[in-house]
């Protein structure tokens, strides 16, 4: 069978998916299982986050940008080629915590710029900020934030920690969360924390000293061809002055609004980044340890790396690879890479409760 070169872009055209080692029924199959289970969220995406999905007033305040949505979307690319697309995979829509896995890339392109030498060493050591000082946040290390077990303390543009403290996300949408737990030492325990998680954002902005979107566009989407349809909106209340020059400050998610607003399409070449490992058209984009790092499991978290999901105990998606990666966002958003297969799948709003279902019909149409 064909392998794609490994450093080619994604092709333009769908490709024949017997000719790169797949049962074209069976993957058809795939596909009209992704459409027929759209995600159960509305399209007006701003009434949904306001009827206070993610939480109750006045903490569901709404601080950057919303869009109503599109519908299922998605793409598969096997050995770099495009063997199916369904849905507008052009179309530019909200992504929530996918945008946490792409602040994980910066990371990646910090530690590999120097900018973050050790992993273990706390954040205060090189980020001089009143957001990373005192006996608790001062001690706060990257690889920390990173697995989502700083524990950091303190409100960031007008939204406090606590509201994702207890935040239970098997029970999303419907879990009490918001209390005052008491916090543990940092490193002790793991918690989805979206504030904490732009508290992170923060801290690149003061490594790079340029907003983020520049650096990711830069280093990232110009190189492998990604269209300029996507955005990185901040909150309008993110902004932060750094060598006299005031900048955005943009979040790891979008349950208030704002993050990444991109394509499937775009969101693939990403994908494909990973699983080539940081190489593209011949270049090192990202060094390639980085994605050892990203997959190595939390030992708080098994199922969690560096700002990316995992699939160690197969729970996440049992017919996957053990080795699989996620990036995942409330509402059905996953980008899957699946490097044993030399898969890479793009779903957009995608019923949660189906991927597993999906992920299975696509390791079913594997045929080498």
């Amino acid at each position: 069978m064909p392998h794609a070169p490994a450093d080619t872009a994604v092709p333009l055209a769908p490709a024949d998916p017997a000719a790169y080692g797949l049962d074209g029924q069976r993957l058809a199959e795939a596909v009209r299982f992704a459409a027929a289970h759209e995600t159960p969220w509305p399209r007006d995406l701003r009434a949904h986050l306001e009827s206070g999905y993610f939480e109750p007033p006045p903490d569901n305040a709404i601080l950057g940008p919303v869009a109503p949505r599109g519908g299922p979307a998605g793409m598969i690319l096997r050995r770099g080629a495009v063997v199916a697309s369904w849905g507008d995979t052009a179309r530019a829509d909200m992504t929530f915590s996918v945008a946490k896995s792409y602040l994980s890339l910066l990371a990646g392109l910090a530690h590999g710029d120097g900018l973050i030498p050790d992993l273990d060493e706390p954040i205060s050591a090189r980020v001089r900020s009143p957001h990373f000082e005192g006996p608790r946040n001062g001690i706060v290390t990257w690889r920390q934030m990173l697995t989502l077990t700083s524990e950091w303390e303190g409100t960031l543009w007008g939204k406090s920690d606590v509201i994702d403290r207890n935040r239970d996300l098997k029970r999303e949408g419907k879990a009490k969360k918001g209390e005052a737990r008491p916090l543990r030492a940092p490193g002790t325990f793991w918690e989805y924390n979206d504030v904490r998680v732009n508290a992170l954002s923060l801290a690149l902005l003061h490594l790079f000293r340029r907003p983020l979107p520049e650096v990711f566009r830069a280093r990232i989407m110009e190189p492998i061809c990604a269209s300029r349809d996507w955005a990185w909106h901040a909150y309008e209340t993110a902004r932060v002055t750094i060598d006299g020059e005031e900048m955005p400050s943009v979040p790891g998610g979008g349950h208030w609004g704002g993050g990444v607003f991109i394509g499937a399409a775009d969101q693939a070449r990403i994908g494909l980044l990973v699983a080539r490992r940081g190489r593209w058209d011949g270049r090192q984009l990202i060094a390639e340890p980085w994605f050892d790092a990203i997959a190595a499991p939390c030992a708080l978290k098994p199922d969690y790396g560096l700002l990316w999901w995992l699939n160690t105990d197969g729970a996440r998606a049992p017919a996957a690879s053990p080795r699989s990666l996620f990036a995942s966002g409330a509402g059905g958003h996953v980008t899957w890479i699946d490097p044993e297969r030399e898969l890479v799948s793009v779903t957009r709003w995608l019923d949660p409760e189906a991927f597993a279902g999906y992920a299975a019909r696509v390791v079913a149409a594997v045929r080498d």
